[in-house]
């Protein structure tokens, strides 16, 4: 099978599964609009392809570090909880007829670089790519242009599905009440801080068990 082919499935399989990032893209695009959306979705795109370049390079090995797996899950944690939190009390605006108020964005930037760091803080990712770095580069052995190839499928699928939730969001949000939302925000931001929680528990268990 054509190795972009290859990598497009491997992408879509990846499109499907819940996590932090996911539920980051759903609630910005709804609060924030399509382009801040797409801008988070780009922040993701470039950290999996900084982790992909770094696995290449060998430079990802020194997340088998013990001290360094520690260190990434506590950042990690604490980004996620600190973003629950941040969604868990965000008020929903609306006009005086109870209609959503479309927030004007000025600063875009910030959540190319939010979706970086959500991304690429945490350990499970970085584990993920080495794996996957390791597999395909065992499979094609020294033919750098098939994994490539690959990864390109992997990384354009995996932006692509991105973007295509954030419209799906956006759709949603003139279709769905200000209360919705509400909930909306207090489901996705209770995710969130488990999500660190368990990160936090995780590589304090991890470290506690080790030393």
């Amino acid at each position: 099978m054509n190795p972009f082919v290859q990598g497009v499935i491997v992408g879509l399989a990846l499109a499907v599964l819940l996590g932090p990032a996911l539920f980051a893209l759903i609630q910005t695009s709804i609060h924030r609009g399509f382009r801040s959306g797409t801008m988070l979705a780009l922040g993701i795109f470039l950290s999996d392809l900084s982790l992909v370049f770094l696995a290449f390079v060998g430079a990802i090995q020194l997340i088998n570090t013990d001290r360094h797996r520690m260190l990434f899950g506590y950042i990690s944690g604490m980004i996620l909880i600190s973003y629950g939190i941040v969604a868990l009390t965000r008020k929903v605006k609306t006009n005086e007829n109870g209609d959503l108020i479309d927030i004007i964005e000025n600063n875009r930037f910030k959540y190319l670089i939010k979706g970086f760091f959500l991304n690429i803080t945490n350990p499970f990712v970085w584990i993920f790519w080495m794996t996957l770095t390791v597999g395909v580069t065992s499979n094609y052995g020294e033919n750098t242009a098939y994994a490539s190839a690959f990864f390109a499928g992997t990384l354009f699928t995996i932006l692509t599905t991105d973007i295509i939730k954030v419209s799906i969001a956006k759709i949603l949000k003139g279709r769905i009440k200000p209360l919705i939302i509400r909930r909306l925000n207090q489901v996705v931001g209770i995710l969130l801080i488990g999500f660190g929680v368990i990160m936090f528990v995780r590589t304090l268990t991890n470290f506690y068990f080790l030393y």
